[in-house]
């Protein structure tokens, strides 16, 4: 009776125990939240209650299995799986605890400053801050999860005598994945580019939506993602728009007819971002920046204050101005010239071409052929004849 009461009463009461001190640490933490609502530090720490139960289990089964006299035969090997589970579980509590007071601090900085850019930066070195702790603290409980082998333990003295070679040959074999991480340790406190942050990259126009140790993740408009490796924001030029302030300067280009009205288009385009609430009144303006022998190029200026709404301003003036001069200026679109040639003036009263042939209209402005006296439409014997004679080259 005894060899069933004691593992019953030891592996039950560490259960019951385990339930109830997580009970009485989740009901404290609620009152900790109710109580403080201006921080999420509690809210956050209550997400760390199951690897917490995890550690208060395996520590309280680990400290009484050998009273328990259970499974005896296999004591050495169930001993060291609720090792292992207490590294794992302690390992898990440590980074969700790191996690939640990180986040309480970067929530405390970003109600504190209203500068989006700063906010941002912080965003991102927070975020790179707590994977690096979570590799940290990974990569220590592994190494402590290997020790608790006799036999890794034993080769310990070994490994560290060929950690020299070791780590020569793991650094050349692992050299895109180091200079992933470095560069994302860079751009983490480099304030190189930030999440949130308007960005183009081979081309490409998005958001940064994700900065992790070795990929950086691009929103595009067309919601697509581009990952990248991080190493190509320190190796490579890519435009970022939200450094130095989110203000831009967007153009709009018109091809319209050499008639076109300028001062009415400026006036236009003035009536137009007035209208336009994405517009920021910084400034705005209209120029000829070209001209072609068919039509002129026009070039409107507008600002914004970051560019989402730049895109807005730029579509709001492109629409309305081409509808406008549609339906009021129509002569002012582009358009190809089907008129006659005008005729260079030394040309008029000539009768012949450079090559001996006859112009139109017989060189007559007017474009009529020339009539015989007596309105026949043709020249008489005579008049030909005479023509011939002085249409004839000079034989010197």
């Amino acid at each position: 009776m005894e060899n069933v009461l004691r593992p019953l009463v030891v592996v039950g009461g560490s259960v019951v125990l385990t339930l109830l001190l997580g009970w009485v640490t989740d009901l404290l933490l609620r009152k900790a939240d109710a109580r403080h609502g201006e921080t999420p530090l509690w809210e956050l720490l209550r997400r760390g209650r199951i690897p917490y139960q995890l550690v208060l289990c395996a520590a309280l089964l680990r400290g009484s299995y050998d009273q328990a006299k259970l499974l005896e035969d296999h004591r050495v090997g169930v001993g060291r799986a609720l090792t292992l589970v207490l590294i794992g579980a302690a390992a898990w509590l440590i980074v969700r605890i790191a996690a939640a007071v990180v986040e309480t601090s970067y929530s405390r900085f970003a109600r504190a400053h209203r500068d989006a850019a700063r906010v941002r930066r912080v965003r991102t070195q927070v975020t790179l801050i707590t994977r690096v702790v979570a590799a940290v603290v990974g990569v220590v409980a592994s190494a402590a999860m290997l020790l608790t082998f006799p036999a890794m333990r034993a080769a310990g003295a070994s490994l560290l005598a060929s950690a020299g070679i070791l780590g020569i040959v793991a650094g050349v074999a692992a050299q895109s994945t180091l200079s992933n991480l470095f560069a994302g340790l860079q751009i983490a406190f480099g304030d190189m580019v930030r999440i949130g942050d308007t960005v183009v990259v081979d081309g490409e126009w998005g958001t940064v939506e994700e900065i992790t140790l070795t990929f950086l993740a691009v929103r595009t408009w067309d919601e697509r993602r581009i990952t990248m490796p991080v190493s190509y924001f320190t190796s490579k030029p890519f435009e970022n728009w939200s450094r130095g302030g989110a203000q831009m300067t967007g153009i709009v280009y018109f091809q319209v007819d050499h008639s076109a009205p300028m001062e009415a288009m400026r006036e236009k385009l003035r009536d137009i971002l007035r209208a336009c609430p994405e517009w920021d009144g910084r400034h705005h303006g209209l120029d000829v920046t070209d001209a072609t022998p068919n039509s002129m190029e026009v070039r409107a200026l507008v600002t914004a204050k970051d560019s989402d709404d730049i895109w807005r301003v730029r579509v709001t003036v492109r629409e309305q101005m081409l509808r406008w001069l549609t339906e009021e200026h129509p002569y002012a679109l582009p358009r190809v010239n089907t008129a006659d040639a005008v005729l260079p003036p030394h040309w008029v009263g000539r009768t012949s071409s450079p090559v001996g042939g006859r112009t139109p209209g017989d060189g007559r402005p007017d474009g009529h052929e020339r009539q015989s006296p007596t309105g026949s439409g043709s020249d008489s014997g005579e008049d030909a004849a005479a023509h011939r004679v002085h249409d004839r080259p000079p034989t010197g």
